[in-house]
């Protein structure tokens, strides 16, 4: 087996499979992209896939508006309008659910990038691996689909609103501290790891500020046996910073900026022979793709909003990058596996490379690995030396446009977060008062933007959570 001591895992948000790697390969048949004539229909009218021919900055927010995300606009969205289970899956109501506002472009769900406007992620993927057999844990949003990679389970939570704390489901991070192997959380601003509120105790040891310790830390050999990585969600005034996420409608060059850092910074490392460095997305944002999703494993029986999560999600971009891969490769799960890779599979991953014992759920248990991808003898492809990362820097008055825009709706769960989390002196819920006190000015500022109460919430996580000793 390959020798691998770093998994590092960077998670972004909302993007389908198709819309930023379905054009990667257009020649070859072991690949399952886009051909160029999937389509949806709405009001009588056909709407094709379709690009941009050039990468502007309008083009690369594509879609805009934000596309429904909740867990009964995804079934739309793969049933067709009106139809839900036992019904088939079409993936024919993409544009009739975009359309419920109706000021939106039809278009803007069916729109996808070239490999020469994502050339970040389109290196990577040709450089060593990418699967076409990826789909978000369940037909479910952000809060729901992260719950996966860390837990296993959403707890049987269908959306990310109304706010359920205090979510109490087991975490591979504990399991790796009791399993006497490391980890660490990179941050940008909010760590949504804090949801997890049997995780709260251990949190202020392992969270790390991205900006000011990743890159520092892969350099000099510090990497943990498990690092997670969370993009910026919010836009910053006061460090001229933009979202990195990709969240419709964010700029996609800036989360392609983020993942050329940690790949230079991996790759240029001590570690690098001894890393797997996996890029996703969380979901697919309710942008088109064309792959029926499949059935799932049932995590456990705890199904209060009513959904087994026996089925996944859309497929979305994942991307696996390691010296051990072959360049080009197409990775799938083992032939006759009844189930396709999803957020659980890196759980599995864990539990096979560190020996962490029994499996956290149903689902990781079931989930397959990915260790068959590391299938070379010896860490011989070095990959490129580094990346040229798209050259975007923020206008002042697009930080100021996204600074005052109505928060998306991850950001809106962030509040209702904090409006129900309880507030504490001891130095663990900290974060917890910063947040519920940031969100309590929402009803008393006059005249504060929701991007204002926004940066309070980002600026209070940065001031508390810290590297040890700085």
């Amino acid at each position: 087996m390959a020798d691998i001591q770093h998994v590092v895992v960077l998670m972004l948000e909302n993007r389908s499979f198709d819309s930023m790697l379905g054009r990667l390969y257009s020649d070859r048949p072991d690949f399952d992209g886009l051909k160029g004539d999937e389509s949806n229909e709405c009001d009588g009218k056909t709407f094709s896939v379709w690009t941009s021919g050039a990468e502007t900055a309008g083009a690369a927010c594509f879609p805009d508006p934000d596309p429904n995300e909740r867990f009964a606009d995804m079934t739309e969205q793969i049933f067709g309008a009106g139809l839900q289970p036992p019904s088939p899956p079409t993936m024919s109501g993409f544009v009739s659910n975009y359309m419920k506002t109706v000021t939106n472009d039809p278009r803007g769900v069916m729109h996808g990038f070239t490999p020469e406007q994502v050339p970040v992620i389109s290196e990577l993927a040709r450089s060593f691996g990418v699967s076409d057999r990826w789909h978000a844990s369940a037909p479910n949003q952000t809060w729901p689909n992260r719950f996966f990679v860390h837990t296993g389970t959403a707890g049987g939570h269908a959306n990310n609103s109304p706010v359920r704390f205090p979510y109490l489901m087991p975490t591979i991070f504990s399991r790796l501290t009791q399993c006497q192997r490391t980890w660490r959380i990179y941050f940008h601003d909010v760590p949504l790891t804090a949801t997890l509120s049997t995780l709260l105790s251990e949190l202020p040891d392992h969270l790390y500020p991205f900006e000011d310790a990743f890159a520092g830390d892969a350099m000099a050999g510090r990497l943990p046996n498990y690092s997670f990585i969370e993009p910026r969600y919010f836009p910053s005034l006061a460090l001229n910073r933009m979202p990195n996420d990709q969240h419709p409608p964010h700029n996609v060059a800036y989360g392609e900026r983020l993942i050329a850092r940690c790949y230079d910074a991996l790759r240029n490392g001590p570690g690098w022979e001894q890393t797997l460095f996996i890029v996703i997305h969380d979901e697919h944002g309710g942008i088109y793709d064309h792959v029926l999703p499949p059935q799932a494993a049932s995590p456990d029986d705890d199904w209060p909003d009513g959904f087994k999560f026996d089925r996944c999600g859309v497929r979305v971009p994942a991307v696996l990058i390691s010296p051990w891969i072959p360049a080009g490769s197409i990775v799938r799960p083992p032939a006759g596996s009844p189930y396709p890779f999803d957020h659980a599979s890196i759980l599995s991953t864990l539990r096979m490379l560190f020996d962490l014992g029994e499996p956290l759920t149903r689902r990781d248990a079931a989930a397959p690995d990915l260790l068959a991808a590391l299938s070379l003898t010896s860490p011989s492809n070095s990959g490129p030396a580094s990346l040229a990362p798209p050259v975007v820097a923020p206008a002042a008055d697009e930080i100021a446009s996204a600074h005052g825009a109505a928060p998306n709706d991850l950001q809106q769960a962030i509040l209702a977060l904090a409006a129900t989390l309880p507030a504490g002196s001891a130095a663990t819920a900290m974060p917890i008062g910063l947040l519920a006190a940031a969100r309590d000015q929402v009803a008393t500022a006059q005249g504060t933007t929701a991007g204002d109460i926004l940066h309070q919430i980002e600026a209070g996580f940065g001031r508390f959570f810290r590297a040890p000793g700085s």
